[in-house]
C-alpha cells in the first residue's frame, strides 16, 4: 500500500484565527487565496482543500491509500500560553474527526503547544493515547527558539521513552532579512530551516542523548545530504563540533527519514545511495502540490526498494498494519 507521510489538514477556522491573530491579507491569485504579509506569503489555499470528500477523489485517481495529515507551517505557534493550547487541541481535535470518519484513508499526527512544556506533554498524551494520533508535527524552530533550546529536553525524553516519530516540517526562519522579494521565505527559507534544525540536533547531541529518538526531515531533509562531508570536517577540526557528540555528524544523520518531497529525481537518486530505501518515506505535500508517486517510480528501484519507499517503511514507523489500512486502487481501474 501507498502511505503519504506528508499531507497537510487545511482548515477554514484555523485560517481565520491565523489571518486574525498575524494581521494577514488576502490576495486573489487565480483560484488561489494567498495571505499575505509584509511581501510574503505566510500561507495560501483553494476552496477545494477544505473539502474531505474530494482530497478521498483525489488519493483514489492518485493510487494513495493513506495519507499522514499534519498542520503546515506556521503550526500553531503564533499564538502563546493558553491560547496556543486552546488551537492545538482544536486542530487535533479536527484532524482526529476526518481520521474517525475514514479510519483506512487517514491517521493524524498532532500539534504541540511548544511555548509550556507542560502543556506540550499533556497535550502529546492526550493526542497519542486518546485521540489516535501516530505521531507528533513539529517545526523547524518554535517560534524562533531553536530545536536544540535545553527547554525542549523534556519533550525528546517522552518522544524517546514512548518511541513517537515526529515530523520536522519546515518554518520560516527566524530571521528573514534580505528575503523580501520572490518568496524567499518559501523557497529558501524553508530548506535552509530544516537543515539548520537537523544539524543543530546532531551537533548539540539531542540525538546522541536519545537513541530510540525519531525524526522525519520534510522536503527530503533540505540541504542536509549535500553537507555530510562538511558537518564532518567540522566534528574533526573544531572543538565545538565535537562537545556534545562522540561519532561524525554524518552517522547521526542517517538516522533521520527523509521523505521524497524534494521531488527532485537527481536529489532522490543521492538519499538512496546515501541514507537507503530504509530511510526513505513517500511524502507528496498534498494539498499544496498535486503528486502522485511518479517522483518514486521514475527513480527505477529495485521492486522492493520501491514499495519499502511507497509505503514499508511508513508503516513500520508509525506501526500501520495492513489490516488497518486497505489498498483502494482498485477504485480507479477501468
Amino acid at each position: 500500500m501507498r502511505i503519504d507521510v506528508h499531507a497537510h489538514i487545511v482548515d477554514r477556522d484555523y485560517l481565520d484565527r491565523l489571518s486574525r491573530k498575524l494581521g494577514l491579507s488576502p490576495e486573489r491569485d487565480g483560484d488561489k487565496t494567498l495571505l499575505r504579509l509584509g511581501g510574503h506569503t505566510v500561507a495560501w489555499f483553494r476552496e477545494p482543500m477544505f473539502d474531505t470528500v474530494a482530497a478521498l477523489h483525489d488519493m483514489d485517481a492518485l493510487s494513495i491509500d493513506m495519507r499522514l495529515l499534519s498542520l503546515s507551517t506556521p503550526n500553531v505557534y503564533p499564538w502563546s500560553g493558553t491560547a496556543e493550547a486552546d488551537i492545538a487541541r482544536i486542530i487535533n481535535d479536527r484532524t482526529a474527526d476526518i481520521c474517525r470518519a475514514y479510519p483506512e484513508r487517514f491517521r493524524g499526527l498532532a500539534s504541540l503547544p511548544l511555548g509550556n512544556t507542560g502543556a506540550a506533554l499533556a497535550e502529546m498524551k492526550r493526542a497519542c493515547d486518546g485521540l489516535g494520533m501516530v505521531g507528533i508535527a513539529i517545526g523547524s524552530n518554535i517560534a524562533g527558539r531553536p530545536l536544540n533550546d535545553p527547554g525542549f529536553e523534556p519533550i525528546w525524553a517522552e518522544l524517546n521513552r514512548r518511541r513517537i516519530p515526529a515530523f520536522i516540517h519546515p518554518m520560516f526562519p527566524a530571521n528573514t532579512s534580505g528575503m523580501d522579494e520572490f518568496e524567499l521565505p518559501l523557497r529558501l527559507g524553508f530548506p535552509f530551516d530544516t537543515t539548520m534544525a537537523a544539524t543543530r540536533l546532531i551537533y548539540s547531541g539531542v540525538l546522541e542523548r536519545h537513541p530510540h529518538l525519531t525524526f522525519v526531515l520534510a522536503h527530503t531533509g533540505g540541504a542536509l545530504l549535500t553537507l555530510f562531508e562538511r558537518l564532518d570536517n567540522g566534528y574533526h577540526l573544531f572543538p565545538d563540533c565535537r562537545a556534545h557528540i562522540s561519532q561524525p555528524p554524518s552517522r547521526f544523520a542517517r538516522r533521520f527519514f527523509y521523505d521524497t518531497t524534494s521531488f527532485s529525481t537527481e536529489t532522490l537518486t543521492m538519499a538512496h545511495r546515501m541514507v537507503g530505501a530504509d530511510r526513505l518515506l513517500f511524502g507528496t505535500d498534498a494539498p499544496f502540490i498535486g503528486a502522485g508517486a511518479d517522483h518514486v517510480l521514475r527513480l527505477g528501484l529495485s521492486q522492493a526498494d520501491t514499495a519499502s519507499i511507497l509505503g514499508g517503511n511508513a508503516g513500520k514507523l508509525f506501526r500501520l498494519t495492513s489490516g488497518e489500512a486497505t489498498s483502494h486502487r482498485e477504485e480507479i481501474l477501468p
